[in-house]
């Protein structure tokens, strides 16, 4: 087993849990899967809306778990379980306790991300870059929700310097529970954009409910907030009301505590330039986007106020790349020779990641002879906004230099409208349909850029992208950092579109 995460008598202590079995004396891991449990690990058994951990108890023995945490009311019609058992009234509780006691415990400097945007991007910056001055845990992937916050708490170990933690939310009063648990010594808020308006009115209610991560603050703790965002100083205020003292910026800003001086692309990467309180950092960036230097920048001010070596931790994050779906790029070969340039923003889509996409595409150089092709799906929950945020593309789109346009979903079709005889463009009514002109239009020396909102399905035509034309060069952003951890059998994976998930 490797190195314990949890004493079993502790962690039953700290649960409220019933014993049954033969106990191991520690637990290696937490898991919520059966198809990423590690041999030692405690297996949950939560209750979700599509699956039943408890269904899956066989196949965790199998896979070596050392213990399954289970609810008592199913334990009648479990059967003989092979395995020891840790006997809780709710099991999705009984994590959230653990959670509380892994808090309780923990001596690290505690982060919470939200926002609109950059959640995701922000905090595996802010894993990467810290990780140059001791041990960094985060919360694995998109793992934001009500049960993706305590599965990632309770997973924290006991010797961590820094604890990262995404927390996101698609309705009123979702955040406050989860960094009540959390109890983070400093607080980011990305950007307020308009994402889910269909269960809000308009940006100012949503700036509300993301400023929800301020009651979660210890006594002593800072926000950190985007000082280029029009929602700031709303954000600054509903801080104070909620007995903040220490609020700083980060931006463009004049007046911004941690501003951007500088922002240039240098081919393929980039390279910006900060004052931090007074003091001037360089990062050289693998991104070209603009965008990436507004996460960076909450990045460092986060890093600068857990007492870290700034200049260690931007010369980390040189070596950074974005997770896969937020920006990834691969270069495609072509049959005939060269190559086409892919930019994977197929995780999620909101009008704000939207532009920066675009600009992400902008910013980039086709080969001899290529072209800038956006391929675009549906940007969902955007409520009786949608036609009109959707229209509202075309400018970004013109500004971009974009040749041709692939667009896929229902919602696309106002876009579509809008878009003709201005640029060059086809409308598909899914993914599937859409892939097969596009497979007809690529040729060397394009950069096509994908992104849509997760269930609109663009992150398998990316997949069949790279199968089709294996990348050679190593210009791939790496994989996902998910320390082992995939979909729970319970629930799907939180995500910033979907409905199952939280933005």
């Amino acid at each position: 087993m490797n190195e314990a995460l949890w004493d079993v008598d502790a962690m039953a202590a700290a649960m409220h849990a019933r014993p049954l079995g033969d106990l191991p004396a520690a637990i290696s891991g937490i898991s919520i899967d059966t198809r990423t449990l590690e041999a030692g690990d405690a297996f949950f058994a939560i209750q979700g809306d599509r699956f039943d951990g408890h269904d899956f108890l066989t196949a965790a023995t199998k896979a070596g778990a050392a213990l399954h945490v289970v609810s008592e009311q199913k334990l009648p019609a479990l059967g003989r379980v092979q395995s020891p058992l840790l006997i809780v009234d709710d099991v999705l509780k009984a994590m959230s306790r653990l959670a509380e006691a892994a808090r309780a415990r923990s001596k690290a400097t505690i982060v919470a991300v939200t926002g609109s945007v950059g959640k995701t991007t922000t905090k595996e910056a802010l894993r990467h870059g810290l990780a140059a001055e001791g041990k960094v845990h985060a919360s694995a992937a998109s793992f934001n929700n009500h049960w993706g916050v305590p599965l990632s708490l309770a997973r924290l170990p006991r010797d961590a310097r820094f604890a990262i933690f995404e927390i996101g939310m698609n309705h009123p009063g979702e955040i406050r529970p989860l960094v009540k648990l959390v109890r983070p010594h400093l607080a980011i808020i990305t950007l307020i954009a308009p994402a889910h308006l269909g269960h809000f009115r308009d940006l100012d209610e949503i700036a509300e409910a993301k400023a929800e991560i301020f009651e979660g603050l210890v006594s002593d703790g800072t926000a950190i907030l985007n000082a280029d965002d029009p929602q700031c100083g709303p954000l600054a205020t509903m801080a104070r009301k909620a007995g903040v003292t220490e609020i700083r910026t980060f931006g463009e800003s004049a007046g911004a505590d941690f501003r951007l001086l500088s922002f240039a692309p240098t081919g393929e990467h980039s390279v910006m330039e900060a004052n931090m309180g007074g003091e001037t950092v360089r990062v050289e960036l693998t991104s070209r986007g603009r965008h990436m230097a507004q996460n960076v920048l909450a990045v460092l001010g986060a890093a600068s106020l857990a007492h870290a070596d700034l200049h260690r931790v931007a010369g980390a994050l040189k070596d950074w790349r974005a997770v896969k779906g937020r920006g990834g790029r691969d270069l495609l070969p072509m049959p005939a020779g060269g190559h086409v340039e892919l930019i994977d923003e197929s995780y999620n889509a909101n009008p704000a990641s939207m532009r920066a996409a675009l600009d992400v595409l902008s910013a980039s150089r086709p080969g001899e002879g290529g072209r800038r092709i956006a391929v675009l799906g549906d940007m969902l929950e955007l409520g009786d906004k949608a036609p009109g945020l959707h229209a509202g593309l075309v400018e970004p789109i013109e500004a971009a230099g974009v040749d041709l346009v692939f667009l896929a979903g229902d919602e696309m079709k106002a876009l579509d409208d809008v878009l003709e005889s201005r640029v060059r463009r086809e409308w598909h009514e899914n993914a599937g349909e859409l892939l097969e002109s596009l497979l007809k239009t690529m040729r060397t020396g394009d950069v096509v850029m994908v992104k849509a909102s997760k269930s609109i399905g663009f992150s398998p035509l990316v997949d069949k992208l790279l199968a089709l034309y294996p990348p050679k060069a190593a210009e791939t952003d790496a994989p996902e950092t998910s320390s082992g951890d995939a979909m729970s059998p319970a629930e799907p994976p939180a995500d910033d579109t979907d409905p199952a998930g939280a933005a």
